[in-house]
């Protein structure tokens, strides 16, 4: 494997991160006023990003095949819903998920990997489970870095791990997870995506959603801010997933707006942005319900993941 510049001392510089400057523009773009007929239309699009997720150890068939009805139909009475981007699982469940939705189905199959949550597994395992989760049927693969290895200043493992993981996902997408509440600052979190992006990640993410703190408005804007760094280096795009805590409407619609503002409108689309976040789906749902109807309907009618 040919040596990037993460195996070279000193490691590449990266842009020095401002936090009070990021949290400005944090709190600014919350202060944002959307209009209704565009809050419809971001609630519409929001949904359609929903990687709808079950990773617990009590996982059986029958929750991911609800989890995949689900996500082809988020609300059964309304047809007119979008379908949500993904469902993410377990490997040993990616063939239930791929009987239950269909060869040719638009929601994609994500399946975790390499020793999730820990990553702490030999190298080998990690590459085989990746290669055994895609002939399953995986559309997307989300990796976990080391964070043990970046957390010493061994950049240039954490980077081969990716790159290796990346060739052995052959058509799957790859989603690398930094684990940034782990990471201890924001310089690292700029860091690690930027060895995440380098070493072909087609997306980068937040979290597990087993650590606390998981996405945060601060954090992604730092990773966006990566992303179009090496946007305008390369013209390369490279997809966003904040994961873990975001359970209602009104702060998806943040996230939405940190995207636009920092990386423009070719993002806002499910290839390019996602939502690591279930019960975000059944709040999106009784938004656009309630602008409909004028009242929030009763939790009974809409499924619970």
């Amino acid at each position: 494997m040919a040596q990037s510049p993460w195996h070279q001392s000193p490691a590449p510089p990266i842009p020095r991160v401002d936090a009070a400057m990021v949290q400005t523009r944090v709190d600014r773009v919350r202060k944002r006023s959307i209009k209704t007929t565009t809050k419809e239309r971001l609630l519409r699009l929001a949904l359609s990003m929903v990687d709808l997720t079950t990773l617990e150890g009590m996982d059986t068939p029958g929750k991911v095949e609800a989890l995949c009805r689900k996500a082809m139909h988020p609300h059964p009475e309304r047809p007119d819903f979008p379908h949500t981007a993904a469902v993410c699982v377990y490997p040993n469940l990616v063939p239930v998920a791929r009987r239950t939705l269909g060869a040719d189905s638009p929601v994609k199959i994500a399946a975790v990997a390499t020793s999730f949550p820990s990553g702490q597994s030999p190298l080998p395992l990690k590459l085989d489970e990746v290669r055994r989760t895609v002939e399953m049927g995986a559309d997307e693969i989300d990796m976990v870095i080391d964070r043990g290895a970046f957390l010493r200043g061994d950049y240039g493992a954490v980077y081969d791990e990716i790159a290796a993981t990346k060739e052995a996902c052959g058509p799957a997408r790859l989603k690398v997870i930094l684990e940034t509440g782990e990471l201890q600052t924001l310089e690292n979190v700029a860091r690690a995506s930027r060895i995440g992006i380098d070493a072909g990640g087609d997306f980068i993410k937040t979290s597990t959603g087993k650590i606390s703190p998981a996405a945060t408005l601060p954090v992604t804007l730092v990773m966006l801010e990566a992303i179009r760094d090496h946007y305008l280096e390369t013209g390369v795009q490279v997809g966003m997933k904040p994961a873990g805590g975001i359970r209602d409407a009104k702060l998806a619609l943040h996230y939405l707006v940190l995207v636009a503002e920092t990386l423009g409108s070719d993002w806002l689309d499910p290839h390019w942005f996602r939502f690591g976040a279930s019960s975000l789906a059944n709040d999106l749902i009784r938004q656009l319900l309630r602008r409909e109807d004028g009242h929030y309907q009763s939790p009974r009618r809409i499924s619970v993941d």
